[in-house]
């Protein structure tokens, strides 16, 4: 929280204004609560800020979309200013959006019972994904032997990764949410699509939820090859 403090200083200082997206939350540690802190310390500070806020991932309601946004002013007549022009912004862009997925998610957050039940669940995905990051090291590093730092695999956090190629841009990076960096290039990205069918974006993104028991040995040997220049 250290570096949080200096960062909440220097917005007080220059009043600035922070935007939070909090698209992960409990994905990061596996705890709601202490990746929500910087956003709670924020507001503890009197920060004004905006607070994006989704449980597309973490309450399995993708397809749903459901999230919220949180004003939080300089004071009261300043919130309500906020909330005023964002009601208008509202009307125009959305209207009336579906409601199946709000009332799932306030159904959840409102019964301690099934709060309780999604918090475990949301340990229980953020530990899984922590598992697989730390097998696909020791299988890229101990087992196969890839040339290059595989370092950033650990130090990054969360669904997403680079798988790095590039290990001394990614060694700076500390990646935390669904998505993480490879740090491969457009062409080894392609072909890690086109000759191994693990699919990840053309800069390297790619999907640690999509690693599992069975599949993980065949990745960790196709980003080998990628390396090398033998896929």
């Amino acid at each position: 929280m250290e570096q949080w403090e200096k960062i909440a200083d220097l917005f007080l200082e220059k009043k600035h204004f922070a935007f939070f997206d909090c698209a992960y939350q409990g994905f990061a540690s596996g705890d709601l609560d202490r990746d929500a802190s910087a956003v709670r310390y924020f507001e503890q500070r009197g920060v004004p800020m905006l607070v994006c806020q989704s449980f597309a991932k973490n309450a399995g309601l993708y397809g749903e979309r459901v999230g919220a946004l949180h004003i939080i002013g300089v004071d009261k007549p300043a919130t309500d200013r906020i909330r005023s022009q964002v009601s208008v912004l509202q009307r125009s862009e959305i209207s009336n959006p579906p409601s199946h997925g709000a009332r799932i998610m306030a159904l959840i957050l409102n019964d301690g019972a099934l709060f309780a039940q999604w918090q475990e669940d949301v340990k229980t995905m953020a530990h899984r994904i922590i598992d697989m990051r730390e097998k696909l090291y020791n299988e890229l590093t101990n087992v196969l032997h890839t040339p290059g730092n595989w370092d950033h695999i650990l130090r990054q956090i969360g669904m997403f990764r680079f798988v790095s190629f590039a290990n001394a841009f990614c060694s700076r990076l500390r990646v935390r949410g669904y998505y993480s960096f490879t740090g491969l290039n457009a062409e080894q990205s392609k072909a890690m699509v086109e000759r191994a069918h693990i699919y990840l974006t053309n800069n390297g993104r790619i999907s640690m939820a999509g690693l599992n028991s069975k599949n993980l040995r065949y990745v960790a040997e196709s980003i080998d090859k990628a390396v090398k220049g033998e896929l």
